[in-house]
């Protein structure tokens, strides 16, 4: 059996039947049995009995600002997440807000938004982009964090939540520790995993230290923590917007593409375009009543 889970902020009734109707009658999916809600108004389910690609492209064209998540019953709650921090755990890209202190930020977004598409080898951007960073005073690493890094809504309530019922949780970033620390602390993570830039004097010397943290990196981790816990590949969950995502969101039991680039939204097994991350907590099953909004 599979579920496809419907997600908005205002949901209504007529919404959840005409999804039901289009697949019971006008695809081979079959409904299975009358769709329930998780939470009235925010998210419900509908369940039916095979052909998922299918029934989620019919879903996905059929829906107006209302994020679908198509999957197997079993194993529909995760025990690994394996997160990516910019745009995705947070708001910004770091690495551009860092390059405003310098003066060059549209200069360096650009390379951060090509490397994102997928249009630049991601170890070779971040080396040319942390190059014209050189001899920026380290101060402006803390004030940044203070002043431009937002945590995206959503993000607390999932992690924490998922911790307490037992998930383990990494955020694996391709930005750097001095960022990622404070914010693996400030939403829960279990474990966080970052390049880490060279400082000498004070000053940032324009290199990264080696080796750095890519997509190859992002997916071992995924795999060598799915392995270390005994886990199935359907008890794992990814999460992430860029190209260097890509890698983890493929081999995960879930692989969602978040507010993403069109090359993950396109390869990604879910998508979410119009909600924040609580939506991967709908998708998990997990009512609003049980998630977790403070640290354990």
């Amino acid at each position: 059996m599979f579920t496809a889970t419907l997600i908005a902020d205002a949901l209504t009734d007529q919404q959840v039947q005409s999804a039901f109707d289009l697949l019971d009658e006008r695809t081979a999916c079959g409904a299975a049995w009358p769709w329930r809600w998780i939470e009235a108004g925010r998210a419900a389910d509908i369940s039916f009995g095979n052909d998922p690609g299918n029934a989620r492209a019919h879903l996905e064209k059929w829906a107006h600002n209302v994020d679908v998540m198509v999957q197997p019953e079993a194993g529909r709650e995760k025990r690994l997440l394996v997160a990516d921090m910019d745009s995705t755990m947070i708001t910004v890209e770091c690495i551009d807000e860092l390059a405003d202190f310098a003066g060059i930020k549209p200069e360096i977004a650009a390379i951060t938004e090509a490397a994102m598409r997928g249009e630049l080898d991601f170890a070779g951007a971040l080396d040319a982009r942390v190059a014209l960073l050189a001899g920026l005073e380290e101060s402006a690493i803390d004030r940044c964090l203070a002043e431009r890094v937002r945590i995206m809504p959503g993000a607390r309530e999932l992690v924490r939540t998922m911790r307490a019922r037992g998930a383990y949780t990494v955020l694996v970033s391709g930005g750097f520790t001095r960022f990622a620390e404070p914010v693996a602390r400030a939403i829960g993570f279990d474990r966080v995993i970052a390049n880490r830039l060279e400082i000498a004097g004070g000053k940032l010397t324009g290199q990264v230290e080696r080796p750095v943290v890519d997509a190859a990196t992002k997916l071992d981790t995924l795999l060598a923590e799915r392995a270390r816990l005994g886990l199935g590949e359907a008890e794992t969950l990814a999460v992430g917007d860029g190209a260097n995502d890509l890698p983890m969101i493929r081999v995960a039991g879930l692989g969602v593409a978040y507010h993403a680039k069109p090359i993950v939204a396109e390869a990604a097994s879910a998508k979410v375009d119009h909600g924040d991350l609580t939506a991967l907590l709908w998708a998990q099953g997990i009512a609003r009543a049980e998630w977790v909004t403070s640290p354990e």
